[in-house]
Formats: C-alpha cells, sequence, structure tokens
C-alpha cells in the first residue's frame, strides 16, 4: 500500500521534488528542527516515545528501514533477504543479512556483526525493560556467522522477518559502548544513552534532556557527500503551537515535527508565506488507554498500577463500553483536525487490507451509555449527578500532554462523561516527561498512575504483527522491567497472546488479516480497553528554503535527513 500524502495548502511536495544542490558534507550551515515534545534520551531501547526514536534516528540506524511507500529497504545491508536470494531459508525459519562492507561507526571503529548480536543481547537481557521487546518475539537466537553476516533463527517459521533491526525503533547499539549497560544497568548508562555513537548521518555533540539535542555532520558516513548541513539541533518543548510557529511565522526552525494544531491555526500560520504543511497517512490513531489496574495513590509504591490490584472502577467492561459511548468522534474531529483526520474505531486503521469492518464507536449513544450504567449497578442515590456503586463514586483521573488539541478534547470528553454521570479529573503532563520512560516518575505514560490517557501510537511499516505483540501480558510495564514496557493498560488475556503466536506462524495473507482484526476487536469493540477516536495524518511543517524531505508514515519522519539540503 503506498502512503497517502497530503499537499497542505502550500508547495510542500513541489519542494520535495526539487532536485539537490550538490554543496557536499557540511556545506548547508545548520539544520533547525522543533519538536513539541522534548527528547529524554537518545536510546530508543529505554523509550517508546516517538519524539525519543526520532531524535536517536539522526544518529543510530537499523540494518533496514521502511521507505515512503511502507517497502523495506536497505540501510547497512547490501540487499533486503528473500527466499529468491537464499536470504530467507525455505522453511521460514531464519534469515541472513548481508552487512555493507567498510561501514564505520562515528569514532572510526568497523561496524560488524558483533554489534548487530550485541544489540539483540541488549534488549532481550532479564530486567533490561527493553522498549522494543515485542519486536524480538519469536527469535531463537542472533548469531555472527562471519564480521559481515549475521543470521536470525526463529523458535518456529516467521511469516513477518522483518521486525528486529528493521525501522528506526531497533537501530543497532555499538557493542564497545553499551556491553557495560546490560540488564537492570541499562537506564544508569546516562553517557551511552544520551550521546550514542552511531553509522547514520549525524553524530551528538550536546544533550540537555527534555530541552536540546546538538549533532554534527558524521565524519565516518559512508556518503562522503552527505549530510550537507553541518550541524542541526532539535529543540524541544513548549507546545505544538509555537513549535509549528516558529517554522512558519518567524522562520527561526526549518522543520516542526507534530504540529499537531486546529485547521483555522494551520490558515493563520499559512498566511505569512514562510513554509508549509505537509502530512502523511499511515496508521497514527488517537486514543483513550484504559488503566485495568488500580492506580490510587492509597497502595504502596511498586502495587500501583499492577497486576496484583484490578481497577475497581473500569474492570466492568460495561462501564469501558459506555465511557466510548458517550463521545462524539466527529465533533472531536471537526474541532481538532478537519481534513486532517478522520474518526476511527481501530488500533489497526490501515493498511485497508489489515483494517477491521468496525465502526460502531462512530455513532454517540448517551443514553445507551447511561443504561449499561444502570444495567452494572452504577446508579446516582444522591442527585449529586455521579453515579456510586458500593460507596463508591465512578471518579475517574483522566491525564494527557500539554497540547491544545488535547486539552480541547479532554474537556469536551469530561463534559460528555459528566452527562452519563462520570467525574472527570483533568491532568496535564508536560510531554517530555509523559513519552520521557524515567522509571522515577509518576507521570510517565508506562506507569500510568490515572484511570485514562490519551495520546497517539502507531507501528513502524505496513504489517500490523509486531505492534498486536505489544499488547501481550508480558509487556506490561511493572517494577521489575523498570516500567518500561508497551501494554499501557496492563490488558492480560490467555487467548489473546495465543493469537499473537498464531499470526506469527500465518503466512496466508487471507488468514493473517483475519487474525489481525480478530486481535484488534478484542482490544476495541469486544474488550473496548483501548478507545481509538481519531485516525491523525502525521502533520508537520517545513520551512520553503528546505529541500529533499520526503513524506513518510511509516518509520521515523527523519528517515533520509542525510538527503535534507538548503534551497539557495
Amino acid at each position: 500500500m503506498k502512503t497517502k500524502t497530503m499537499l497542505w495548502m502550500g508547495t510542500a511536495l513541489a519542494l520535495a521534488g526539487l532536485p539537490a544542490f550538490a554543496g557536499g558534507r557540511g556545506t548547508d550551515g545548520e539544520l533547525r528542527i522543533t519538536f513539541p515534545q522534548a527528547t529524554s534520551t537518545l536510546n530508543p531501547y529505554l523509550s517508546s516515545g516517538t519524539k525519543d526514536v526520532y531524535a536517536a534516528s539522526m544518529v543510530l540506524e537499523p540494518l533496514a528501514g521502511f521507505d515512503e511507500n511502507g517497502a523495506v529497504y536497505a540501510r547497512l545491508v547490501s540487499e533486503i533477504p528473500s527466499v529468491e536470494n537464499g536470504g530467507i531459508s525455505a522453511d521460514f525459519k531464519s534469515i541472513t543479512w548481508k552487512l555493507l562492507p567498510g561501514v564505520k561507526w562515528s569514532d572510526g571503529t568497523a561496524f560488524t556483526a558483533a554489534d548487530v548480536v550485541f544489540t539483540g543481547a541488549y534488549c532481550n537481557e532479564t530486567d533490561s525493560g527493553c522498549a522494543q521487546a515485542f519486536k524480538f518475539d519469536g527469535i531463537d537466537k542472533i548469531e555472527a556467522v562471519d564480521d559481515l553476516t549475521v543470521k536470525i533463527t526463529f523458535t518456529a517459521p516467521k511469516a513477518n522477518p522483518f521486525n528486529a533491526f528493521v525501522g528506526s525503533q531497533t537501530p543497532i547499539l555499538q557493542k564497545a559502548q553499551f556491553e557495560n549497560c546490560m540488564g537492570a544497568a541499562a537506564a544508569a548508562c546516562t553517557e551511552q544513552n544520551f550521546a550514542p555513537i552511531g553509522t547514520g548521518p549525524f553524530r551528538v555533540t550536546g544533550f540537555t534532556v527534555n530541552d536540546l539535542v546538538q549533532y554534527e555532520a558524521n565524519p565516518e558516513y559512508r556518503d562522503p557527500a552527505k549530510p550537507e548541513f553541518a550541524t542541526a539541533i532539535i529543540k524541544g518543548g513548549g507546545d505544538s503551537i509555537a513549535s509549528a510557529r516558529g517554522v512558519m511565522e518567524t522562520g527561526e526552525f526549518d522543520y516542526a515535527w507534530n504540529a499537531q494544531i486546529n485547521p483555522q491555526l494551520q490558515a493563520q500560520m499559512l498566511a505569512a508565506g514562510k513554509g508549509s504543511f505537509i502530512m502523511g497517512f499511515g496508521t497514527n490513531t488517537e486514543r483513550l488507554e484504559l488503566n485495568l489496574t488500580d492506580s490510587s495513590p492509597d497502595l504502596a509504591e511498586g502495587e500501583r498500577s499492577t497486576a496484583k490490584y484490578p481497577n475497581p472502577r473500569l474492570s466492568d467492561v460495561r462501564v469501558r463500553r459506555a465511557l466510548s459511548m458517550a463521545i462524539d468522534r466527529t465533533a472531536l474531529n471537526e474541532i481538532g483536525y478537519g481534513a486532517g483526520g478522520s474518526p476511527n474505531c481501530n488500533v489497526v486503521p490501515a493498511p485497508a487490507f489489515y483494517a477491521s469492518d468496525n465502526t460502531g464507536c462512530l455513532t454517540q449513544d448517551i443514553e445507551g451509555a447511561k443504561a449499561l450504567l444502570e444495567e452494572a449497578g452504577w446508579t446516582d442515590t444522591n442527585g449529586d449527578g455521579v453515579r456510586e456503586k458500593d460507596g463508591m463514586p465512578l471518579k475517574l483521573l483522566f491525564q494527557t500532554t500539554n497540547n491544545p488539541v488535547r486539552q480541547d478534547f479532554q474537556a469536551l470528553i469530561k463534559g460528555w462523561w459528566s452527562e452519563i454521570g462520570v467525574e472527570t479529573e483533568l491532568k496535564v503532563i508536560d510531554p517530555g516527561v509523559f513519552f520521557g520512560g524515567d522509571p522515577s516518575s509518576p507521570d510517565t505514560a508506562e506507569k500510568f498512575y490515572a484511570d485514562v490517557e490519551m495520546h497517539a501510537n502507531n507501528f513502524d511499516g505496513t504489517d500490523p504483527e509486531a505492534y498486536l505483540a505489544a499488547l501481550t501480558t508480558d509487556k506490561a510495564p511493572r517494577p521489575e522491567t523498570n516500567w518500561i514496557g508497551t501494554n499501557y493498560n496492563r490488558f492480560a488475556n490467555p487467548d489473546y497472546d495465543a493469537l499473537s503466536a498464531k499470526l506469527a506462524q500465518t503466512f496466508d495473507m487471507n488468514e493473517r488479516a483475519a487474525i489481525a482484526k480478530q486481535m484488534n476487536d478484542m482490544i476495541t469493540k469486544d474488550g473496548m480497553v483501548t478507545l481509538p477516536l481519531i485516525l491523525r495524518g502525521n502533520l508537520s511543517a517545513m520551512s520553503n528554503t528546505l529541500g529533499g524531505v520526503k513524506v513518510n508514515a511509516w518509520d521515523s519522519e527523519l528517515w533520509n535527513v542525510a538527503d535534507w539540503y538548503r534551497i539557495k
């Protein structure tokens, strides 16, 4: 499936199509990028935050990536393995990668198969809390056949072998730099996590946590003419409005990722004539995550939001369903995204082949939600407008990041939930903290010290296998994993886990689609664990003086930053 890209009231695609002016490495000054969510770490194995993965992708590379059409392409290898070229075994139980010869780390040392083997061991180490563990499901062993050959053997025939080391979420770490950072020691290796040595077009020269990342052109990068920018920065923090204005109005920045602002503001900013909005549609879904465990501060630290205690208000699926029924997703989209989004009921909304025919959430039903809560035993006995059960009020803590669109959504959803007798307390968290993965912080998305949280999520490439595996029981964040994990809801369903294993071994495409849809429905339509709201386009702002950008909704938006240049 090809990426659907849009020219958003500007000339971005025309600019992106201009021929590059081959000025050579370091000839175009500084590339200035702004994120509304500040970078917390440059080690994507210790954070599931997109802002950290993207910032790291300037430096760290996987063996292969996903291009603007969602197709796998070679990065640190000479070719993409297939059955035809012998890279994928006939029994689909192994994949062999042939590394590019002569690739060097930014410190001048050789990149070898040993680094790839080490990276797999790093993520799979006990107590590592690896945020990308779901990408390594089904792997039996990773071995170096020789310095330039890596063989990955699976525990069973693997229908989609392009998970580990494919895409920006699972890049290669340098063994020499990280070998003393295994397991429980991983989070404490600040020097390594904040300045990883990479093979990418840039290398880190400075990092202020939750603020600024500074880079310079990697002198060892394998293309001697790239990158054309001598230095680069990613300035984070503030909000999406300020971030977009830095490109579109003041011209202070060249590129603003995640310009999550409403259509009216977009039109106002375009009038300044300094830039364009560009958009790619993939699988990015704004959603509500419901915590199935008890996050009460009355519980001891280490027991809050763990499987030991179920959520006394949200464990009943009828309550979760009522919350979904009360939401008007069409109204949310009109206010927040307009043509840049569409109301959505699926966690796997694309490609269309994998998308479930699940549209029931699109119709708001306030009266039906009230009746469902009555059936579940939640009634307003004292007339104060809030339902109770066994003396417990139906009161929820609803958290999300500091973002104007999300605050609008919070206010509207709180109002709708009030109509059905649910009291909602709103909490707003700095996005650098929320997505930062710091195990010592009470305010991370993973720790989830609330009943409901709102954010967006998507997956690399066009196959949802690994993404759906991220919701299996073992992926729940908990103290033993340094509160790192992808199953934020603490969803635990043996049938779902079994389907995840089955999907990994299913080769027939129609059967794969059927399993993926079934898993999607278990999370959404049936289980109401995740309440999808809007399928969002990946909206970013780009200066009229920046060339070479190719919109990519299937991998890091900075996937081809080595090709970016200054239009003169």
